[in-house]
């Protein structure tokens, strides 16, 4: 099936439409707002496109950012999870506990496993967590997350998750 650059473009921009549809977004944005007045170390940021629309998103709520004080010092992040219903990936950002449990230190929905929306996101929650980067990041073997990793997080040693070198082992063997 051909196409050119110009349809690919529209049928990007005819789903990022979309998610303004139904009010999702303004609902989204208000319940953001909300949540904000009642907590102040309630963190949220929307990247908005020059047509006003959601490009990315990320959020966290204080219980998150006291955790990350703590437990921040390793995260995993991985944005393989599509499940949502605007199959856009959902990216958090997560720890372990001092009793071995997973904790999550924020979330973020992307247009796209692009450099720039990496980027964005990664500089969104470094200052969500009071620029403290974390020590260490296991991701998966996405070559644009490695190149915004060693920008955004110059200090902090970059490893693949051992789930997603074994799912890689079959092919390349």
């Amino acid at each position: 099936m051909e196409f050119i650059k110009r349809d690919v473009r529209n049928y990007v921009c005819q789903q990022r439409k979309a998610l303004g549809k139904h009010g999702d977004a303004k609902a989204l944005l208000s319940h953001f707002s909300r949540m904000a007045q009642l907590n102040k170390d309630f963190y949220f940021k929307i990247d908005i496109d020059d047509d006003s629309r959601i490009r990315n998103m990320f959020w966290a709520d204080a219980r998150t950012r006291a955790a990350c004080n703590y437990f921040g010092d390793l995260i995993s992040f991985d944005t393989t999870y599509l499940t949502n219903k605007y199959d856009i990936p959902f990216a958090p950002f997560v720890s372990v506990n001092h009793h071995r449990q997973s904790i999550l230190l924020g979330c973020g929905l992307l247009s796209s496993e692009e450099t720039s929306s990496f980027v964005w996101l990664f500089e969104s929650w470094l200052r969500c967590m009071y620029n403290k980067a974390p020590e260490g990041i296991v991701t998966d073997q996405c070559k644009a997350m490695q190149n915004v990793i060693e920008c955004v997080f110059p200090n902090t040693r970059h490893r693949w998750g051992l789930w997603h070198i074994m799912k890689k082992i079959p092919e390349k063997l």
